[in-house]
């Protein structure tokens, strides 16, 4: 365990209604794993790293999230299956609850802020019943100087509440005893009955999707990015199991971030994190070194399986597949500070096409950019969900549907207004199958993918010979250094140029089955850059 000699600080939380609690303010992550040890919420793996468990759920629980609707957000955002209403008085009622359940208990609190760029600093105050709750706080948002601490006031203020779950859901109007809550106008939000950590750093996400775009002119994006030497922004985005965080991590290039960004009208990309939450599960040093390195003193494991000689099995799935690590970002080496830098010259969409239709790489014009961001495609594979014996397609829109409060042709518009503005290239990248569907064809070469997004960052791809997809309308190079030509046109790798088109016509139905709830929303533009079936 590190040792850590800091004096505990303490607040008085009485304006806030808590009354009687024991506060420890702003501990060290050693102070706040050494009280988790102690109270016997985890243990620790021999390198010292904090393990924990989160209980009943190992992910968020996208059903049980609510916002407040009230007048700031009764015409702005896009209620339904993922915004779901609740109205103010409810929300007052389960604070409420909340600040007489944490009343009189030991809490730990923290105060941080979100948004690298100075700008657009948002502070954040977090009130946690669990001191590992607030050792999550302190690695995901960004720290605060002691100096800083005296004259602090939030915006934002998150109260932590695992422990107490609503014993008549009907009676607030929520579905069950967990719930997680926004609510804009008092610029509040309540986790409660939940201890996964990832509900605090997604509502703080989800507001900020709300609040960027709506008042300061900024586009939030779910998405890595990094620097070159140069300057030249790249920005990454994809779902679980496409390569975003492998990809970002370039030794050639600085890390900005690795999951949540803003670009702003001044011309710059910030980080909105002061770290980063990845899955562990599969993981090894050489497949993800920089992750696997930064599981040291510090970082905290969620949910992870410890083998016969207590070391940490990261292939057992046993608790779930959703394993995380959390860490402050300066547990990487190769990081940009102050993790802000211009505008993109390239972004990349990042999917693991399982039906091995899509090319390695494609560039995309910016009505094509838009369709396939509002798509947000990837496909889940044969055996890793029951049930699951084919590849199944899976969309989630602006590659972050379950944290955008605004209806996502909003985002595609901002995103393609920037992109035209800056001059930015934008690529759709298959890290998925080749030479055939999954069980068929075999997964992309880790070293072409690298190869192909390296060449389209070193402006290589700019001047090579181009063939419009026949479905997918995209631009596929022909060739690209260090990439056999062959690899580069996906119908060449089957060998069955039959079997070939009828999963690309079967795959461009799905996308455009899956847009009809968009449609009406969408401009010409948008709309040229589906695909067609033949």
């Amino acid at each position: 365990m590190v040792e850590d000699t800091q004096t505990t600080k303490t607040i008085s939380l009485e304006r806030y209604g808590i009354k009687n609690a024991t506060v420890n303010y702003q501990l060290t992550p050693a102070q706040l794993q050494a009280a988790a040890i102690g109270k016997g919420m985890g243990r620790e793996t021999k390198n010292g790293t904090l393990a924990i468990n989160t209980g009943k759920f190992t992910g968020r629980s996208p059903k049980d999230r609510f916002l407040v609707k009230d007048d700031y957000t009764a015409d702005k955002v896009w209620w339904g299956d993922i915004n779901q209403p609740v109205s103010s008085e409810n929300f007052d009622r389960l604070q409420d609850n909340i600040v007489a359940y944490l009343s009189e208990k030991e809490l730990y609190v923290r105060d941080g802020y979100v948004c690298a760029d100075p700008k657009y600093k948002m502070n954040v105050r977090t009130i946690a019943e669990y001191p590992w709750s607030n050792m999550f706080v302190y690695n995901m948002f960004l720290r605060l100087e002691d100096s800083e601490l005296k004259d602090f006031n939030e915006e934002w203020l998150i109260l932590c509440a695992p422990g107490y779950e609503c014993p008549n859901p009907d009676e607030y109007g929520i579905r069950q005893g967990n719930f997680s809550i926004l609510n804009f106008t008092k610029k509040v939000a309540l986790v409660g009955g939940s201890a996964y950590t990832g509900e605090m750093k997604k509502g703080i996400f989800s507001a900020l999707n709300m609040i960027l775009p709506t008042d300061k002119n900024v586009l939030p994006m779910h998405c890595s990015a990094n620097v070159g030497e140069d300057g030249d922004t790249s920005i990454f985005f994809g779902l679980s199991g496409t390569g975003k965080t492998t990809l970002s991590a370039d030794p050639n290039r600085k890390l900005i971030g690795d999951d949540e960004h803003g670009w702003t009208a001044e011309n710059t990309i910030f980080n909105f994190e002061g770290g980063c939450y990845a899955k562990v599960i599969d993981l090894s040093e050489e497949k993800e070194p920089d992750i696997f390195r930064a599981i040291k003193p510090g970082a905290i494991l969620e949910n992870v399986i410890f083998d016969e000689n207590d070391e940490v099995d990261f292939m057992d799935s046993t608790i779930t597949p959703n394993t995380r690590v959390s860490y402050p970002i300066y547990h990487i080496e190769n990081i940009k500070k102050p993790s802000y830098a211009g505008n993109p010259k390239n972004i990349f969409f990042l999917t693991a096409d399982a039906f091995g239709v899509l090319p390695p790489i494609s560039k995309l014009t910016p009505g094509q950019a838009a369709f396939h961001f509002i798509s947000g495609y990837t496909a889940k594979v044969a055996g890793t969900e029951a049930g699951i014996n084919e590849p199944v397609p899976s969309f989630s829109a602006c590659f972050g549907a379950p944290f955008m409060p605004l209806h996502p042709t909003k985002y595609a518009e901002m995103l393609s207004k920037k992109m035209q503005e800056a001059g930015v290239n934008v690529w759709l990248v298959n890290t998925g199958w080749t030479g055939g569907p999954y069980g068929v064809g075999t997964r992309m070469k880790l070293k072409y993918t690298r190869a192909m997004i390296t060449a389209a960052m070193n402006g290589e791809l700019d001047n090579v010979d181009y063939k419009n997809h026949s479905i997918f309308k995209v631009a596929m190079p022909k060739s690209c250094p260090n990439v056999p030509d062959e690899v580069l046109s996906p119908k060449g790798t089957w060998n069955n140029d039959e079997g070939y088109y009828e999963k690309a016509d079967m795959l461009a139905k799905f996308f455009q089955d899956n847009f009809k709830q968009f449609e009406e929303y969408a401009n010409d533009e948008i709309m040229e850059g589906a695909p067609v079936v033949r």
